[in-house]
């Protein structure tokens, strides 16, 4: 599959300069390798699509090799953008998850179509903008029993952000009580047939 890796207004700029994009990237590759360490079931790969190298660009993404539980990841403006094929298994944590800061997503900084417990317009795909929301840092992803002592006994899987301790359930809403003000950024999407996404344009026409 081309531009993948295999396994949220937020108060990061609107443009990152090229050093803060390469640490973005290398840490976002970072975090996938640590996550392999603690067998979460999701692929890892990274190759940026040609298209999102023109900032502000939209990227079309094909996910119909997307296996359940595995997520890739793509470049969009110089962001990466996590898409995650939830099982029903991982679907089942969101109903009753207790602790969030915003569990509607009712905080005016995603699209209508992503203030759900999914937070997606198909709530097998949770599509994200991998950066905390905190400082811009690159979460991890934490699979539920994860011996990791920085999260709950209980945890359910999800994302966690190593660098001041936020964490995120598996549709990238935000504990209560965690250094993260707000829910990870889903951007602008929609899908263009059954499997092909388009990241970076919607049918409200935000872009």
């Amino acid at each position: 599959m081309s531009d993948s890796i295999s396994f949220p207004s937020i108060p990061t700029p609107a443009g990152i300069d090229s050093d803060r994009r390469t640490w973005l990237l290398a840490t976002s590759l970072m975090g996938a390798v640590a996550a392999g360490a603690v067998a979460v079931p999701l692929v890892s790969s990274f190759a940026p699509s040609e298209r999102a190298k023109a900032q502000g660009a939209s990227v079309e993404v094909d996910i119909d090799g997307l296996a359940p539980g595995e997520m890739l990841t793509v470049e969009w403006r110089g962001k990466p953008v996590w898409v995650l094929r939830r099982t029903p298994e991982m679907l089942a944590t969101l109903a009753d998850m207790p602790d969030l800061a915003d569990p509607a997503s009712e905080v005016d900084q995603q699209p209508a179509y992503a203030r759900n417990t999914a937070r997606a317009i198909k709530p097998e795909y949770l599509v994200v903008i991998g950066i905390c929301t905190h400082l811009g840092c690159s979460p991890v992803t934490l699979p539920a029993g994860t011996a990791n002592t920085s999260v709950p006994a209980d945890w359910k899987g999800g994302f966690f952000c190593p660098c001041h301790g936020s964490t995120f359930d598996l549709a990238g809403r935000v504990f209560k009580n965690k250094p993260a003000p707000t829910n990870l950024e889903v951007p602008p999407h929609k899908y263009v047939a059954a499997t092909r996404l388009l990241i970076g344009e919607d049918d409200n026409g935000a872009a």
